[in-house]
């Protein structure tokens, strides 16, 4: 059985329809912070904007129960968290790239999935936030609607989800003491350069311009032709970046 950080708790199952939803289940019910619900397979797993996320035996499917302590307009930035957490099981020898908001890449191909869901409460704190993290293991689904190819970790799965729960406890701790700057700097750093032509999918619009940072909450900065622009929420497409 995979050994997680001191003080976190493992919820092993061989298949469920979706870990995301096991945990929030649990949460709901007051369960602590660095619960992670792992499942060899799901039945029912989704990525961000309600996609399927193909989830066969071979490959991590997890999610851990988050309690941030902090207002909803800051549950994003644990997106970014995630991101780098994944990015450190990469050996180094392998080229890794974060794409905004939450993918990560490896070798040009996209190794891992993110979905944040997250419980607001009164006054807008957060209850808590839901972590959900595929990663590609001894396997990379390619699938036609996929913008990237898909990109494989090597090793075991049990390998994978103990580096995932020592790599997120080590940046959950490090958001909490240095704040999101210290998150930002160091995302920016494995992200496509500066200066680089991106599209951004609003909706049904498209966004075009170049990639000039992200701001103090985590929002998409672009050069545009109309000048520069901030984006909330979208979806990175395909070019340089």
């Amino acid at each position: 059985m995979p050994v997680l950080p001191d003080g976190w708790r493992l919820v092993a199952l061989e298949s469920v329809g979706s870990t995301n939803d096991e945990a929030t289940r649990l949460a709901d019910a007051g369960a602590p912070e660095g619960t992670v619900v792992w499942a060899r397979e799901q039945s029912g797993g989704r990525g961000r904007r309600g996609r399927n996320w193909a989830s066969p035996v071979g490959n991590l499917y997890s999610s851990t129960i988050l309690r941030p302590d902090c207002m909803a307009q800051r549950a994003a930035e644990l997106g970014f968290v995630a991101a780098l957490a994944v990015g450190d099981l990469v050996p180094a020898d392998r080229s890794v790239r974060l794409k905004w908001p939450n993918d990560v890449l490896v070798d040009g191909g996209k190794v891992a999935g993110i979905l944040l869901e997250s419980a607001i409460g009164q006054e807008g704190l957060v209850e808590h936030v839901v972590a959900g993290i595929g990663v590609n293991v001894s396997f990379a689904p390619q699938l036609p609607e996929m913008r990237y190819p898909g990109a494989a970790l090597g090793g075991t799965v049990e390998a994978a989800l103990e580096g995932l729960a020592r790599a997120l406890a080590t940046r959950i701790a490090q958001w909490r003491r240095e704040g999101f700057e210290t998150v930002r700097r160091e995302w920016l750093a494995k992200a496509g350069p500066l200066g680089a032509e991106v599209d951004v999918r609003l909706g049904e619009g498209l966004v075009r311009g170049r990639f000039s940072g992200l701001d103090q909450e985590g929002a998409l900065l672009l050069e545009t032709a109309e000048g520069p622009r901030k984006i909330v929420s979208g979806e990175l497409l395909g070019r340089a970046a």
